[in-house]
């Protein structure tokens, strides 16, 4: 099976979760994670940092990019603790929310381990409708997309803040 589509919340959930936790066991060296403002993601669920700690190593890469980083803070303390004590393997970029992001989809992660490679993509929030597949041309065409999208992009969601 190289597809498997999802159609519920606790199903993208649950298969962000495992598609962390499959990089981590696969020593995938980068990640990278499209989403406007990640807010439906598990991010401070203990499973996940514990997946995302033993994945980040010497050498990894998780690229962020977002809208707006403002409701990780809100609402995903932990992992914005983790973000700061794991910075030197976190890249978080911001799109400009004028960028017209025609085909784009609501949310994607995409994994390559030394044996295979995951794509997680969200097509509609509402329906809660997205795919989760093992083929490589499709994992390349989410590269593509992110990388054009992230040239586009700035720095954003420094991992400490400076008070004056």
């Amino acid at each position: 099976m190289n597809a498997q589509n999802f159609a519920s919340r606790a199903d993208f959930q649950r298969l962000l979760v495992e598609t962390l936790a499959w990089a981590s066991e696969q020593g995938c060296r980068e990640l990278h994670a499209w989403d406007a403002s990640f807010v439906d993601w598990p991010l401070s669920e203990a499973g996940v940092l514990e997946s995302l700690t033993h994945w980040a190593r010497n050498g990894r890469q998780l690229h962020l990019l977002a809208l707006q980083y403002d409701d990780v803070v809100r609402r995903h303390p932990r992992f914005v603790r983790w973000r700061r004590d794991f910075a030197h393997c976190v890249t978080a970029r911001a799109v400009e929310p004028e960028l017209r992001l025609e085909a784009a989809p609501e949310s994607l992660l995409l994994a390559v381990g030394p044996q295979a490679c995951v794509s997680l993509r969200l097509f509609d929030r509402h329906l809660w409708r997205g795919e989760v597949s093992l083929d490589v041309a499709q994992r390349l065409r989410g590269l593509e997309w992110f990388d054009a999208l992230a040239q586009r992009s700035s720095d954003s969601f420094a991992p400490t803040t400076l008070g004056l």
